[in-house]
C-alpha cells in the first residue's frame, strides 16, 4: 500500500468545483429585507453536505434538514451534495457555501483552510454527541485474524480524506508493524462501495464503518453472519455541521442557535444514515470536540501545508 499524501485530497481543480447540486429553498420565500437581515445577508443560504451516503438515499434526507433550517431563518436554502471532500473543503474557502457539514477529518482540513466553525452534531438519547466506528472486515472464512494478517491481502478503503474509510484504517496499518506497501490498497470510491466489494468478493478486506453497516443490514444488502471484523476504532465523534468562519457573527449566531432548536424530526432522517437512531435534536460541538482527529492528522503528519 502506498500513503497517498493529502495533497490528493484537493486534487484536480474541476473535480472540486464541481458541485452536485440541488435546489432545496425553504417555503419561506425571500424578500428584499430578508436579503439585507441578518439571517438572509445574500438572499440565500448555501448549505454543503459531503457524499458519505448513497445520493439518492442522502439528499432527501439533507432536504429535510436543510428546508426546516431556511423556514426557520426566513431564507431559502440552496443545499448541494457535493462531488467529494475536497470539493466541499474548496468551496467553503472559495466562498461558494455558508454553511457545510463535513465528516470529522474534513472539518480539520476545513478548519485549517477556511476557517470552519463547529456549531453542532448528532445528539444521542441522551443528549451527547453520537458517535461510531471504523472497522476493517473480511470474510467469515478468511484466514486473516488481524490487521497484521493483511499483509500481501487487498483491502478496499472508501475514499481518500474520509475519517473512517481512509485515515483510521491507514494508521492501523502501520499500527500493527506493516509497511504501507505491504497492503493492496483500492480505493472503492466510497463507503458503500467498499462494502460491495467485500460482498462481491473482488477484495481480501475492507473498510466498513459502523454506519454503513447498520444501513446496508438494515436494507439486506450485508449479512454480518458471512463476515467477520478483525479491527475497530475507538468512539469517532460524528459529522459536525460548520459555518464559516468569516461570515458576520450575527449570522453565525442565527445559524447555530436555529439548528440547536430544530425539533428531532427534522434531523432524524439525516442522522439515521449516520446510524443515530433514535431521532434527536442536535447538539453544541466546537474545536475540541474534534481534537482527537486533529492529533490523528498531526500523527500522520497531514497538515493544511500538504494541500
Amino acid at each position: 500500500m502506498r500513503l497517498r499524501p493529502l495533497a490528493l485530497l484537493l486534487t484536480g481543480t474541476l473535480a472540486a468545483l464541481s458541485l452536485t447540486a440541488c435546489g432545496s429553498g425553504s417555503s419561506s420565500s425571500s424578500s428584499s429585507s430578508d436579503a439585507k437581515s441578518a439571517t438572509c445577508p445574500g438572499g440565500r443560504i448555501r448549505f454543503g453536505v459531503e457524499p458519505f451516503e448513497d445520493p439518492a438515499k442522502l439528499t432527501p434526507a439533507a432536504k429535510v434538514l436543510a428546508d426546516s433550517l431556511g423556514e426557520q431563518l426566513k431564507c431559502p436554502v440552496q443545499l448541494t451534495i457535493t462531488e467529494d471532500y475536497s470539493a466541499e473543503v474548496l468551496a467553503l474557502q472559495n466562498g461558494k457555501l455558508d454553511i457545510a457539514m463535513f465528516g470529522p477529518l474534513g472539518y480539520v482540513f476545513a478548519q485549517q483552510r477556511a476557517g470552519a466553525e463547529a456549531v453542532a452534531s448528532f445528539g444521542d438519547s441522551t443528549g451527547k454527541v453520537s458517535s461510531y466506528t471504523a472497522g476493517i472486515w473480511v470474510p467469515a472464512d478468511s484466514p486473516v485474524q488481524s490487521v497484521k494478517d493483511l499483509a500481501g491481502k487487498s483491502l478496499a478503503l472508501s475514499s481518500v480524506g474520509s475519517t473512517s474509510g481512509d485515515a483510521l484504517p491507514r494508521k492501523a496499518i502501520v499500527d500493527a508493524g506493516l509497511k504501507p506497501e505491504d497492503v493492496k490498497v483500492n480505493y472503492a470510491g466510497g463507503h458503500a462501495e467498499s462494502l460491495l466489494a467485500l460482498a462481491k468478493g473482488t477484495v481480501d478486506a475492507a473498510e466498513i464503518n459502523s454506519q454503513q453497516q447498520a444501513s446496508a443490514t438494515a436494507s439486506k444488502t450485508f449479512d454480518p453472519a458471512r463476515f467477520r471484523k478483525v479491527w475497530a476504532s475507538d468512539p469517532i465523534p460524528n459529522d459536525p455541521i460548520t459555518v464559516r468562519g468569516n461570515l458576520d457573527p450575527a449570522f453565525k449566531k442565527a445559524v447555530a442557535d436555529t439548528l440547536l432548536n430544530l425539533p428531532a424530526d427534522k434531523v432524524g432522517q439525516i442522522g439515521a444514515l449516520l446510524a443515530v437512531k433514535p431521532a434527536a435534536p442536535l447538539v453544541a460541538v466546537d474545536k475540541s470536540t474534534y481534537q482527537p482527529l486533529f492529533d490523528l492528522a498531526a500523527t500522520l503528519h497531514l497538515t493544511d501545508k500538504d494541500l
